[in-house]
């Protein structure tokens, strides 16, 4: 008993040195690239700081004694398939917390003419780079590693709080940060978990920043651009905020009762 009490809290404390690690890299790198201009400032810095997790996940894994396959990190022949069906998931929930936000709103979508191919592009490969760094950082060794040790939801609850502190550091409110990237801990967690790899989520995750930003939800012209009308700015947040949590819990309580074949 007493040996198992001890492992856990090791499995604790490296987890947490890991996810401080991987946030130390965005830290350290983030000067380096801010002469650079958008997104490739942020694509650069968001392709070292995912290899960097890798080789962290590596390292970490090793003093676990966990092997990459076990912790759902490897790619295999399963892969392309999940992180397609993930991506078309997460357009889906962007969708419809952008029809439900227009709908019940004073707020309309117009197109944003300033908005190329190329940048459209460019910032759907930036977000695919960021869901992967963050994938790899939260749902790879991290999560499975604590799901061995203590347990789904005890993981889960443990991941989505180190997920929400470093959104809060990187600028978020406490809302955003703890309601809003918190609840996304947890669906991008239960997704990681139900397909034993990362793969979906690294979908959904990335299709849910792109599907966001193209409806202007993202603080910035997308392929549409948000126009609020005045006077109602806090309405729309508020809303905004209420359809979010609401297609998030619809989306969790779906991979909740899927059963995997």
């Amino acid at each position: 008993m007493t040996s198992i009490k001890v492992n856990w809290k090791f499995t604790v404390l490296r987890v947490i040195s890991f996810c401080i690690c991987c946030a130390s890299i965005l830290i350290l790198c983030s000067p380096l690239t801010k002469d650079l201009p958008r997104p490739w400032s942020e694509i650069l810095l968001g392709s070292v700081a995912t290899i960097a997790v890798f080789i962290f996940t590596i390292i970490f894994c090793r003093w676990e004694k966990l092997k990459l396959h076990e912790i759902g990190v490897i790619p295999k022949k399963q892969t392309m398939p999940l992180f397609a069906s993930g991506f078309l998931i997460g357009l889906l929930l962007a969708a419809a917390q952008g029809l439900l936000v227009i709908t019940f709103s004073s707020v309309k979508l117009i197109y944003a003419t300033q908005t190329s191919s190329l940048s459209i592009l460019l910032t759907l490969f930036l977000y695919v780079i960021l869901a992967l760094r963050e994938e790899l950082a939260f749902r790879g060794y991290a999560l499975r590693s604590l799901v061995f040790a203590i347990g789904t939801w005890k993981a889960q609850l443990i991941i989505a709080v180190i997920f929400s502190l470093e959104h809060l550091v990187g600028g978020y409110t406490f809302k955003q940060a703890f309601l809003g990237a918190g609840i996304g801990a947890i669906l991008f967690g239960i997704a990681a978990l139900k397909t034993k790899g990362i793969a979906l989520p690294v979908g959904l995750h990335a299709a849910w920043n792109f599907g966001q930003w193209t409806i202007g939800f993202k603080n910035e012209p997308g392929v549409w651009q948000t126009i609020v009308e005045g006077g109602h700015e806090s309405e729309y947040e508020s809303l905004s905020f209420i359809f979010y949590l609401l297609v998030m819990i619809i989306a969790i309580s779906g991979f909740y009762f899927y059963k995997r074949k």
